[in-house]
């Protein structure tokens, strides 16, 4: 089998060449196109996510002899959560190249951060497969970079460093409202609201509802920090 033009300029983006063609084809088919005879790459991504995670346990505790479990598991959940893995998949263009049903491409697919974060761990997993776990291991530390070495200590999202710090003042916990929610169908912008019992909020934008929390948080925090609330 022999790549397309589009798959070995991917191919390169990522920096492997692969003996087994197929397995690239494979990772990057969505469960909306495949068939019986081209599987989709839930199989894969499976093993990615696995893979990546072994080479990010490694990375860390290489970086930080001292660190201990408490402050290495934040880390580590920061690096390989969905939301980095698509933000990678985005940086070597993974969504140009997934291979999409009518309706997943009609709605929006190349540009959800599910879809990319799921087919990035399925790339991990063919090269791992097509050369093992070094060459693997050489991609991963390529393409997440300096998120490794600049990774917070503290790296808990921020609804969960909210929810804690309330937590920590005897409140509720905090409230998310959608305020509103604009655009097409297949590419909405949702308005949250997050706020807590002493009245302080924050208000985030964002393409997906849970990352407008995430970003409405992380806002509420920034303000308490700054004296502002």
């Amino acid at each position: 089998m022999k790549l397309g033009t589009d798959l070995q300029a991917f191919a390169a983006r990522i920096g492997h060449d692969f003996r087994r063609p197929e397995l690239l084809l494979r990772a990057l088919t969505h469960g909306s196109i495949a068939t019986l005879t081209r599987p989709d790459n839930q199989r894969l991504e499976f093993l990615g996510d696995r893979v990546l995670g072994l080479v990010m346990a490694e990375a860390l505790l290489a970086a930080d002899k001292g660190a201990s479990e408490g402050q290495l598991a934040p880390r580590y959940n920061a690096l390989v959560r969905k939301e980095t893995c698509a933000a990678v998949a985005a940086t070597v263009g993974v969504g140009e190249v997934l291979k999409l049903g009518r309706s997943e491409m009609m709605s929006g697919g190349r540009r959800k951060e599910a879809l990319l974060g799921d087919a990035m761990e399925a790339v991990i997993a063919a090269v791992y497969l097509d050369a093992g776990f070094e060459a693997a291991k050489g991609m991963v530390l390529r393409l997440w970079g300096d998120r490794i070495g600049a990774v917070a200590e503290d790296a808990r999202d921020p609804k969960t460093a909210l929810q804690e710090w309330v937590q920590a003042r005897a409140m509720p916990p905090p409230a998310y409202t959608e305020i509103s929610r604009e655009g097409p169908p297949h590419q909405p912008v949702f308005t949250v609201e997050v706020r807590i019992a002493s009245g302080q909020a924050a208000q985030a934008k964002a393409g997906a509802k849970r990352l407008a929390e995430q970003a409405a948080a992380k806002a509420l925090l920034a303000r308490m920090e700054d004296g502002n609330g």
